[in-house]
């Protein structure tokens, strides 16, 4: 498929981990519940029925995750729920939080807006938490909450979470997970990313992120237990989150993540890997793989649909310009920064220094297709031919790039 040729044709989309498009059993979910009339907290008839609908769509999240029901507290999205957790299981039980470097800004201003002490967990080249150094900051000091994403928005790089919880178990930390780009595009069952792994941690869900709609999320407690609301209101979610939940939106959600489970995944991940192969070849570092990998196999564990490209003395916002002028719709990382195209702090805290700032995202979407893959190959590589990208030879010792 060759790359649109004028405005008037619609973008190729490559940003999924900001939103993925609309899956087709989400969109009948949506409408099933668009077409009720009632209140969840109505006791008629037809608040009943939305009720069911309601605790059907809880249990069914549940049991994706292997939790009870009552262990789910419905939200807005991934944002709220990281906030929630901040909150009422850091804030309210006097715990420090300790944040991964790379994590989203949202668990960043939740724990500056709670005022809580607050330390980073350093990263290694590839963006994954130091787990050395977390035990280190565990083995004193105050009870802590710690939160790390289970794989980067930016990069896909799947953190070490087995090791993680287990330092966390030892310690008598509070795990949370951000789960908000792996849920429904990491295999559950996997190494890092299994019922057995995550059975104490607590993990916050978007819906958007896996092909639903904007609206919904949830964070998903290790068991039953009340929380001081973020948001108090009328009484729902059992006291733990106000607000009439937003019923389409959730059923959504839920039919979305059983989608996308089903979804066989390699077919995409061969694509990013193809890509990937062509942008190495044209000048590019990957950021989260070592040069070696990027040229070869990666082994570097990362999300089957996520790849961030540095190119070597081209800005960010220089590829992004470009790239939408020939129709293809990409990122310079995380969608939450107002459309502001800045230096990564991701990258940034993985080393990469100036080339944070020369770095875009591409995340394959749900129902990419290869000829669309193909035409960005293509157009990248003309871009990075047509600016001549200048790739200086990586720091005595380093093996990232620049990087660390």
């Amino acid at each position: 498929m060759p790359p649109p040729s004028s405005n008037s044709a619609k973008p190729v989309y490559l940003d999924a981990n900001a939103t993925e498009p609309l899956r087709p059993s989400a969109r009948a979910a949506l409408l099933k519940g668009l077409e009720v009339e009632g209140n969840p907290a109505s006791v008629h008839a037809p608040g009943r029925q939305a009720r069911a609908l309601l605790e059907e769509a809880r249990t069914r999240l549940a049991q994706a995750f292997g939790r009870e029901a009552d262990s789910v507290v419905f939200t807005s999205g991934g944002t709220e729920a990281d906030s929630l957790a901040v909150h009422a299981l850091g804030a309210v039980h006097g715990r420090r939080v300790i944040l991964g470097a790379t994590e989203h800004a949202a668990l960043h201003g939740a724990a500056r807006a709670e005022k809580v002490p607050t330390e980073i967990l350093p990263v290694d080249g590839a963006g994954r938490p130091d787990s050395a150094r977390l035990r280190e900051m565990l083995s004193g000091g105050p009870p802590a909450l710690v939160c790390v994403m289970a794989a980067n928005n930016e990069t896909g790089v799947v953190s070490p979470l087995a090791e993680i919880a287990a330092i966390c178990r030892e310690a008598g930390a509070q795990l949370h997970v951000d789960a908000v780009q792996a849920a429904g595009r990491l295999p559950w069952g996997s190494r890092d990313w299994n019922e057995e792994v995550l059975r104490e941690a607590s993990l916050a869900v978007s819906g958007h992120k896996m092909g639903g709609i904007m609206g919904a999320g949830a964070l998903i407690l290790p068991h039953d237990r009340p929380l001081m609301p973020l948001l108090p209101g009328g009484g729902q979610e059992r006291g733990r989150r106000g607000g009439t939940p937003a019923l389409p939106a959730l059923l959504a959600m839920v039919a979305a993540l059983a989608e996308s489970r089903a979804q066989d995944w390699q077919e995409i991940a061969g694509m990013r890997d193809e890509l990937q192969a062509r942008a190495v070849a044209a000048g590019a570092l990957v950021a989260g793989v070592s040069a070696e990998e990027g040229a070869g196999e990666a082994t570097t564990e990362r999300l089957p649909n996520t790849l961030s490209l540095i190119l070597p003395g081209v800005s960010g916002q220089t590829q992004l310009m470009l790239l939408d002028l020939a129709g293809f719709a990409v990122s310079a990382g995380s969608a939450c920064s107002s459309g502001k195209v800045t230096s990564s702090p991701v990258l940034e805290a993985m080393g990469y220094g100036a080339q944070a700032g020369q770095a875009i995202r591409v995340s394959l979407p749900w129902n990419v297709q290869p000829g669309e893959v193909q035409a960005f190959g293509q157009a990248y590589v003309e871009m990075a031919q047509r600016l001549g990208a200048r790739q200086p030879a990586p720091a005595a010792g380093v093996g990232w790039g620049t990087g660390a």
